[in-house]
């Protein structure tokens, strides 16, 4: 491994080989909402804005979407202020314009309106140097779909951990 890869791979959070720096994710969401379908779109952003992302500075926490005449924008989304920025500056909580195919907006428009459903930012990204946001639409869960998904994944986690102890009995 040369010292330019080294250094490469510590100044970023992950790069699976696509081109893909991951910038942000929300946990949380995959907790909260039954994910039903993703797009990847990509973000209209200022200058300093920018700068931040590169920086690996940015919270999905509170982030949702809104289909607003015909155009997705991404609220709730904050992005630090640059630190070496001056008057043209962003501010850190303003909404951005999101970039989809009209089939996607209008698709994504008639799902939201349908109880329950919404569409939340999952993770930010740079790929291949442009700043792209996967969003899903999602439907609310309630308290006991979350425990059942946390029982279900702890029974996975327990009956692989048998099975790997039991290939090492036999190996043994």
């Amino acid at each position: 491994m040369t010292k330019t890869s080294k250094a490469n791979k510590k100044n970023s959070k992950k790069d699976d080989g696509t081109g893909r720096k991951l910038i942000a994710q929300h946990k949380k969401a995959r907790h909260d909402y039954l994910i039903l379908d993703t797009y990847e779109c990509g973000l209209v952003l200022t200058g300093t804005e920018v700068k931040s992302l590169r920086q690996g500075r940015a919270s999905l926490v509170d982030g949702f979407v809104q289909i607003d005449r015909g155009e997705a924008w991404l609220h709730n989304v904050h992005i630090p202020e640059y630190a070496q920025g001056t008057w043209t500056n962003h501010s850190a909580r303003r909404k951005r314009k999101l970039l989809l195919h009209r089939l996607e907006i209008d698709k994504l428009a008639s799902k939201s309106q349908e109880t329950s459903h919404t569409i939340v930012p999952l993770s930010l990204y740079f790929k291949n140097g442009r700043a792209k946001v996967e969003i899903a639409l999602a439907k609310g869960k309630k308290e006991y779909d979350k425990r059942q998904t946390l029982r279900e994944q702890q029974d996975r986690r327990e009956a692989h951990r048998a099975i790997s102890a039991a290939k090492r009995r036999e190996r043994a």
